[in-house]
């Protein structure tokens, strides 16, 4: 899409779980940055890992948005409406020679690159299969290959990045052998169909951008700009627990406390709202937060969210 046709932001959180103050953040910052540029704010699940998703959680999310006066634009979109287009962007990935068929284990992978935590996904893969998968094999999932060289972008929060993937995460799965399509293809399909030029997440995804942006870049997709935001920590910087942060209309633990906390995310977000906001509505306060945004303002450096 041409940015000059219009910005289009978008919040896509995973119905594994309820909202928490993290993911309330990136659904906060999206909507400032989409809506002071006059711009759309689409709401889509990323429910593609079926075994992980709790029932009832989408309708949960979608309650606890709206609740917080965060009304998205147009339908509900779900990734797993759409295995069509994802088969269509794998095809074109094969047609362009990128990706290859991959027989190794988690536990080859970390023996092969010498790393001592098997459950890191992290994990480098060294290749074994770009030249051609053994005979004996069985696909346990399709990878790209990776540039050579780095990719650079830069990120209206956390400024020049530059990755390379091939010494960072190597050559990673875009397909598994069940099927199923990877997290790295859905999402950058997802953004393109929708027309998504505006992508403002939080910084745990900043790694994986780079992969994205290969990707776009092999299907021939427009680069949206990116904006990964501050990530939300516990005491002293330790890491958010995730439990222990829940927002969530049916969990019951708002207790109509919801302007405080938008108030608290947009202090968090460095836009400094008056204290007298938190009297005002939740509308009232986005429409403030919209009308006095300024993305400069965003800290790159995350931190706890204190509740005024």
């Amino acid at each position: 899409m041409n940015p000059a046709d219009g910005i289009v932001g978008r919040f896509a959180p995973s119905p594994t779980g309820a909202l928490h103050t993290g993911s309330l953040v990136a659904a906060v910052g999206s909507y400032l940055m989409a809506k002071h540029a006059g711009g759309r704010w689409l709401l889509r699940l990323d429910d593609l890992d079926k075994p992980r998703q709790v029932a009832g959680m989408a309708d949960d999310i979608m309650r606890t948005l709206e609740s917080f006066g965060l009304l998205w634009d147009g339908e509900v979109a779900r990734q797993s409406c759409n295995p069509g287009a994802y088969r269509e962007a794998f095809e074109t990935l094969q047609q362009s020679g990128v990706v290859f068929p991959c027989c190794c284990s988690r536990r080859e992978i970390a023996l092969a690159a010498s790393a001592p935590h098997l459950e890191d996904d992290g994990l480098p893969y060294p290749g074994t299969c770009r030249a051609g998968m053994r005979q004996t094999g069985i696909i346990r999932s399709w990878r790209v290959s990776a540039p050579a060289g780095e990719i650079c972008f830069h990120d209206l929060c956390q400024g020049s990045v530059c990755q390379n993937i091939a010494s960072v995460c190597g050559d990673f799965a875009v397909r598994r052998g069940d099927g199923e399509f990877a997290y790295q293809l859905a999402v950058v399909v997802d953004d393109h169909l929708a027309g998504v030029n505006q992508v403002v997440r939080g910084a745990d995804l900043l790694t994986s951008t780079p992969r994205q942006i290969h990707i776009q870049n092999v299907l021939g997709y427009q680069r949206p700009v990116y904006c990964h935001l501050p990530l939300v920590t516990g005491p002293g910087g330790t890491k958010l627990s995730k439990r222990d942060n829940l927002v969530s209309q049916q969990l019951g633990n708002l207790a109509g406390s919801e302007g405080q906390l938008l108030c608290s995310v947009l202090s968090f977000l460095g836009q400094n709202p008056p204290v007298t906001l938190q009297e005002g509505s939740c509308p009232d306060i986005l429409e403030w937060g919209v009308r006095h945004f300024e993305a400069g303002r965003i800290p790159a450096a995350g931190g706890e969210i204190i509740v005024q």
